[in-house]
């Protein structure tokens, strides 16, 4: 069974995370939760990956984001690896019983962050986009942070990250573009100059979320040979 990556929306591609399987050779389907098509099946799922959204957690009256919800509810249930970015993290963190609410100011373009496992995440620069923020869940360990808010938490094999390991800045320019009104209620006049900016951080940000998404691999593969993910599991949970 491939790996599942889910996008959810025409300027939120699997980028980087796409070329890293690729590279790595690891089957993977991307399914899209805004085309209003049934839940993909999991069972056999090697890991899933959620990816950025214009919408958040919070937009219930939005059917993918409910469904995105559930799909990650049912994941972790049955021990199918998540990796949760920016909006995945959200949905990851909300759906273990962590918190979404306002960051205190949005964190646009390159941020430096703080990193808890250096091992696993680069203090960066790293691409960022985002207005909202999540709290720890409960009985998660804390990886990174910066001054506005989380930015990287695990839960067993899950993993959830804030910002944007797997965008490039064509992909991140483009958001600048599509976001000019609401960046200007938060006081940035110029947001694609802001990514632009910071091109030089590419190459490194680039070679540091390989980093990040072999280390989930390395956990998630841990994963499969110490116990299955599939129908034998799903049953005896039942």
């Amino acid at each position: 069974m491939h790996a599942l990556i889910r996008q959810h929306g025409d300027t939120d591609p699997p980028g980087l995370l796409g070329e890293w399987a690729q590279a790595r050779r690891i089957p993977f389907e991307v399914s899209r939760s805004d085309r209003g098509e049934p839940l993909p099946e999991l069972d056999g799922r090697p890991f899933i990956a959620s990816l950025g959204s214009q919408y958040g957690p919070l937009d219930l009256d939005i059917p993918a984001v409910r469904d995105e919800l559930e799909l990650v509810e049912q994941a972790t249930r049955r021990g199918i690896p998540v990796l949760g970015l920016c909006y995945g993290a959200q949905v990851l963190a909300k759906v273990l019983g962590g918190k979404i609410e306002p960051a205190p100011e949005p964190e646009i373009a390159w941020h430096r962050i703080e990193s808890l496992a250096p091992e696993l995440i680069d203090e960066g620069p790293w691409l960022q986009w985002h207005y909202q923020r999540f709290t720890l869940p409960p009985g998660a360990r804390a990886l990174a942070r910066s001054a506005r808010a989380l930015q990287a938490f695990a839960y067993g094999p899950h993993l959830g990250v804030q910002f944007h390991p797997e965008a490039t800045v064509e992909t991140v320019l483009t958001w600048a573009c599509n976001d000019r009104e609401r960046l200007a209620t938060v006081g940035i006049e110029d947001g694609e100059a802001l990514v632009r900016r910071g091109h030089g951080h590419a190459a490194r940000a680039r070679e540091a979320a390989m980093r990040l998404f072999d280390g989930f691999w390395r956990v998630a593969q841990a994963l499969q040979l110490l116990e299955p993910v599939g129908p034998e599991r799903s049953q005896a949970e039942r």
